[in-house]
C-alpha cells in the first residue's frame, strides 16, 4: 500500500471538499469522504446509513489528535476532555458541548473525525464564533454521519448564506435531527427565507428561535411553511417583538391550519388584548393541535379576558395556559371565571398578575366546581388569609388539583398570628393536593358529585360558592379579632 504525507492527504481531502462544494446546488454534501480504509466501521456506507463504531472513546480521541495533526490546528482541549470522561454506549454519546470555543474552518475540518465517529444526543455550537466556510462544511458532516438528534447554533451572528444554506439543507435531510436551537440570531430576509422552505419537508418536532427578530415578514414566511408542516411538535418564538397585529394574525392562521403543533410559546413579546383575540379564533378552530400556550408577559390585561372567556367553553384540546406576568388583576379572574369550570384546561399559570383575595376568591369558586384542574400557579400576587381561607375550603370540595403554587408567607410583614394562620391555611392546602395527587385518576363521566367528597370532607358537604365569597368577606378585617 502506498502511503501519502501528511501534506498530500490534506491537498487530497480539499479536492474534494472543492469538488462537493460544486456539486453543492445540485443538493449533495460538501464533506471531504474518507477512503475505505479509513471510515471507522471499515467499509464504505451509504449516504443515510447509520455509524456503526467499534472504536473506543480513547480510539476516537487518538483519530482526532491525528485529524487536528493533518489540518495543522491544535486539538481542542474541551474535545479531549469530554471524549476522556465521556460514556460511549452503542456509538452514543450524551453530549459535545462546544459552547464558547471558537472553530475556524480548519478546527471544523478536525472535527470529521470526531462526528464520523460516534453518535450525540446533543451538539451545542453556541457562541462558538463559526466562520462561513467551516460552518457550512461543519454542517454537512453532521447531515452525513448523522451525528446528532439536538443541535444548538444559538449566538452565531456571523452566519452568512452558505451556511444557512448548509443548516438549510440539514433540516431538511436529516432523519436523526429533531431538534434545533437558532436564538439570538436575526432570521430574516434569506435566513428566514431558507429555514421556512427546509420546515416545508422537515422532520424537526422542536424548533427555538427566541430573540430572532421574527416580526412582520420573517413570521409571516415561517407561518406560511408551518401551515402545511406535519411533524414541528414544539415551537418557541420567545422574545420576538411579535405585535398584536399583523403578527398575531399570521399566528391565529397558524393554529387554524396546523393540527400537529402541540406547544406555542409567545412569552415575552406584544401579544396584547387584540393579540389574545387572534389568537383565541384560530383555538376555536382546533380539534386537534395545540395542547400548550404559553403567553407570558405580553402586555394582556383584564380586557383580553372577556375574548379568552368566549373561546375557553369552545375548547377541546387546549390543556396548558400560562398567563403570568400580565396585568389580569382581579377583574379579569371575574371574567374567566365561569368559563375555567366547563373547559378543557389542566394547567393554568397566572403567577404575577396582579391578583389579591377578591381574585383568590373567584379562583377558588372556579376550583369547587371543576373536576379537571390539576395545577394552578399563583406565585408572586399578593394573597393574604382571606384568599388562603377561600381557596382551602375549595380545596375540601375539589378532587383534582394536585399542586397550588404559592409563595411563602413574609414574615416581616405580618405579625405572629398572621403569619401563623397563613403558614396553617398554606399547609393545609399543600396537604389536600397531595391528597389528590395519590388518587387514581377519575375520567369526566364517572367523577363523583360535589358531595361525594368522602368521610374526611363531610363538615363541608354542599358548601356553595356564596360560602366561599363570604370567607373572603373575612379578609377585610384582617384577622384582627385577636
Amino acid at each position: 500500500m502506498t502511503h501519502c504525507s501528511d501534506n498530500e492527504e490534506q491537498s487530497d481531502d480539499g479536492a474534494e471538499r472543492a469538488r462537493n462544494q460544486k456539486k453543492r446546488s445540485k443538493g449533495e454534501k460538501r464533506v471531504s469522504f474518507p477512503p475505505d480504509e479509513q471510515i471507522v466501521s471499515g467499509f464504505a456506507e451509504h449516504r443515510d446509513r447509520e455509524v456503526e463504531s467499534s472504536l473506543t472513546l480513547t480510539e476516537v480521541m487518538e483519530a482526532y489528535e491525528q485529524s487536528c495533526s493533518r489540518h495543522q490546528v491544535q486539538p481542542r482541549e474541551q474535545v479531549l476532555q469530554q471524549l476522556q470522561q465521556g460514556v460511549c454506549v452503542g456509538g452514543g454519546v450524551k453530549c459535545l458541548d462546544l459552547k464558547g470555543e471558537r472553530l475556524d474552518q480548519r478546527s471544523c475540518e478536525a472535527l470529521e473525525a470526531v462526528l464520523k465517529s460516534l453518535h450525540f444526543d446533543f451538539i451545542n455550537l453556541q457562541a462558538a464564533q463559526l466562520e462561513e466556510n467551516g460552518a457550512a462544511s461543519l454542517l454537512d458532516m453532521m447531515l452525513y454521519y448523522e451525528s446528532t438528534t439536538h443541535l444548538d447554533i444559538s449566538d452565531n451572528s456571523s452566519m452568512g448564506t452558505l451556511c444557512w444554506r448548509a443548516l438549510a439543507h440539514l433540516i431538511k435531510q436529516s432523519v436523526r435531527l429533531s431538534r434545533l436551537d437558532v436564538c439570538n440570531v436575526a432570521v430574516v430576509d434569506y435566513p428566514a427565507q431558507s429555514l421556512s422552505k427546509a420546515l416545508l419537508t422537515s422532520r424537526l418536532t422542536e424548533l427555538h428561535l427566541h430573540n430572532a427578530q421574527l416580526s412582520g415578514v420573517p413570521l409571516y414566511t415561517l407561518v406560511s411553511a408551518l401551515k402545511w408542516n406535519r411533524a414541528l411538535q414544539q415551537l418557541h418564538l420567545t422574545n420576538n417583538l411579535l405585535n398584536s397585529y399583523q403578527d398575531a394574525l399570521h399566528l391565529g392562521d397558524l393554529l387554524r391550519y396546523n393540527t400537529t403543533l402541540h406547544t406555542l410559546e409567545l412569552s415575552s413579546n406584544a401579544v396584547a388584548d387584540n393579540g389574545l383575540e387572534e389568537l383565541c379564533d384560530g383555538l376555536r378552530w382546533q380539534t386537534a393541535g395545540v395542547r400548550v400556550l404559553l403567553l407570558r408577559n405580553n402586555q394582556i390585561t383584564a380586557r383580553g379576558m372577556v375574548h379568552l372567556a368566549k373561546a375557553l367553553p369552545l375548547l377541546r384540546v387546549l390543556q396548558v395556559l400560562d398567563l403570568g406576568e400580565n396585568l389580569l388583576g382581579n377583574e379579569g379572574m371575574q371574567v374567566i371565571r365561569e368559563p375555567l369550570m366547563n373547559c378543557s384546561l389542566l394547567q393554568l399559570g397566572l403567577a404575577q398578575a396582579s391578583i389579591t383575595c377578591e381574585g383568590a376568591v373567584a379562583l377558588a369558586e372556579f376550583l369547587a366546581e371543576s373536576r379537571q384542574i390539576q395545577r394552578l400557579d399563583l406565585r408572586h400576587n399578593e394573597l393574604k388569609v382571606g384568599g388562603l381561607m377561600a381557596l382551602c375550603l375549595a380545596l375540601r370540595i375539589n378532587s383534582s388539583l394536585e399542586g397550588l403554587d404559592l409563595d411563602n408567607p413574609p414574615p416581616q410583614e405580618q405579625d405572629e398570628f398572621l403569619l401563623e394562620t397563613q403558614t396553617r391555611l398554606q399547609s393545609e392546602i399543600t396537604q389536600r393536593c397531595l391528597t389528590n395527587a395519590s388518587r387514581p385518576p377519575i375520567t369526566t363521566s364517572d367523577a363523583p358529585p360535589a358531595e361525594a367528597t368522602g368521610p374526611e370532607d363531610s363538615t363541608t358537604t354542599g358548601c356553595s360558592i356564596i360560602t366561599l365569597t363570604e370567607v373572603a368577606a373575612m379578609n377585610s378585617a384582617e384577622f384582627h379579632l385577636h
